[in-house]
């Protein structure tokens, strides 16, 4: 855990949780607020809703729709977003990377595109730093998936993975003082790359010119790693304390399970200082969207969940809703770990910040004319708590986009830019802008 000086400010942790297939905005607005439907754009865009003001005010007293029930506890902290666009991202059944990039990748139809840039959690890891700058995890649409690479990048055309099993992120965060298969995985890791930097060192030597500096990326890569490995070893005693208890869940062929079990991994990465940047991903990117929660009850895909399909006696909404809760109570089990544990004069929780969104913004095939976000923020990151936030709609004047709210979460982090990804070049006038959120700015 981080050491905190009297007086000094620690910088807020990010925890990303990205799900796919879209999010209906009303399933996180609290019951009483209106959002009329609204038609703007040339060709229009469809499925829009949104005000002509800006709401933000406190929600308590207001009842949380079903899917936040589970944070009830939380409200105090927990800041709805609305009417923020992407359109820029594409849509579609996901924006891929451009969901947390705010760019557009080039996907499409069973093609994830690639990176046009670094994604907002990574821009964040590589700001606080931490023996894992960015770590990303989360499920598949198929249980055999290992490692994919689907939403979150280090730059142009370099996306970075998500790993999808359970004990293999286990053994990369905790394999050195793992027993069995995590505990030889991580020993012989270590020696290859060992091998591998002597090896490039040897080469280097016998080359010059643009193979030379070919050759010293590489090294950098691999020495990058190595001390990786090192550091880990360094910490075994924290690694001991914190590492999650293996069970059934982390080697289940059930999609739920294994999302469980991930989450048990993020708290356990957080609290044991591995990593300042973390992100979950359920189910998200082409062609990576088709869960199915079994799980839960639920034998259908959220693919023909999305094309409103339904199941027993559930309809499609109540789907969405029954999984989407499903993610908030794993959210909510990890805040509880955090406020557990002690962190300068606070909490864990109080230095954090939890983001939720889908890839595929406000449907199952998104316009992204409207983003929706759930935020998160400790007391002590900066960002306003307990209050509904609804952005003048696309086109209105006072409309911002999603790249304002990440440019807001880099400001909390210490990074002073003032947009983060690439401009909607439809908007005009006061309906664009640079700069943070100031609406979230406690």
């Amino acid at each position: 855990i981080r050491a905190q000086a009297a007086g000094v400010k620690l910088p807020p942790r990010f925890v990303f949780v990205v799900e796919g297939n879209g999010l209906v905005p009303r399933h996180i607005t609290p019951i009483g607020y209106q959002r009329p439907n609204v038609h703007v754009g040339k060709p229009k865009v469809p499925n829009m809703q949104g005000v002509t003001e800006m709401v933000d005010e406190p929600h308590a007293g207001k009842q949380l729709p079903e899917s936040l029930q589970p944070i009830e506890a939380y409200r105090d902290r927990l800041t709805i977003v609305n009417g923020l666009s992407g359109r820029i991202a594409g849509g579609g059944h996901s924006s891929d990377f451009g969901a947390l990039g705010a760019y557009n990748c080039g996907s499409g139809v069973g093609n994830s595109g690639m990176p046009a840039g670094e994604t907002i959690d990574v821009a964040l890891g590589k700001k606080l730093g931490g023996i894992f700058s960015h770590f990303g995890i989360g499920i598949s649409d198929r249980k055999e998936h290992d490692v994919i690479y689907n939403s979150s990048a280090w730059g142009k055309g370099q996306p970075i993975p998500t790993i999808c099993q359970p004990m293999t992120a286990y053994g990369a965060l905790f394999g050195s003082v793992a027993g069995g298969n995590s505990r030889a995985e991580f020993n012989a890791k270590t020696n290859l790359l060992d091998f591998l930097r002597d090896d490039v060192k040897r080469l280097q030597g016998q080359v010059a010119g643009s193979e030379h500096d070919k050759l010293a990326a590489h090294l950098k890569g691999y020495e990058d790693m190595r001390n990786r490995q090192s550091r880990l070893g360094e910490i075994e005693g924290t690694l001991r304390k914190n590492a999650p208890e293996v069970t059934d869940k982390f080697k289940s062929e059930v999609e739920s399970d294994r999302l469980d079990a991930q989450f048990d991994i993020a708290a356990a990465a957080l609290i044991g200082g591995l990593t300042n940047s973390l992100t979950i991903a359920s189910g998200v990117g082409n062609p990576y969207f088709s869960v199915k929660f079994t799980g839960l009850g639920i034998d259908i895909g959220k693919h023909s969940i999305g094309h409103g399909g339904g199941f027993k006696d559930w309809n499609a909404d109540q789907l969405k809703v029954k999984i989407r809760k499903f993610h908030f109570q794993l959210i909510a089990d990890l805040m509880k770990k955090l406020e557990a544990v002690p962190e300068g004069n606070d909490t864990m929780l109080d230095n954090t910040v939890i983001v939720y969104l889908s890839d595929a913004a406000e449907a199952h095939h998104s316009r992204c004319g409207q983003w929706p976000f759930v935020l998160i923020p400790g007391k002590n990151t900066g960002l306003k708590g307990g209050h509904y936030i609804d952005f003048p709609h696309y086109m209105q004047d006072g409309h911002r986009e999603i790249g304002n709210l990440y440019a807001t979460l880099l400001h909390a982090a210490g990074d002073k830019r003032e947009y983060f990804g690439v401009h909607d070049a439809m908007l005009k006038g006061n309906a664009c802008g640079d700069g943070p959120l100031e609406a979230l700015i406690s």
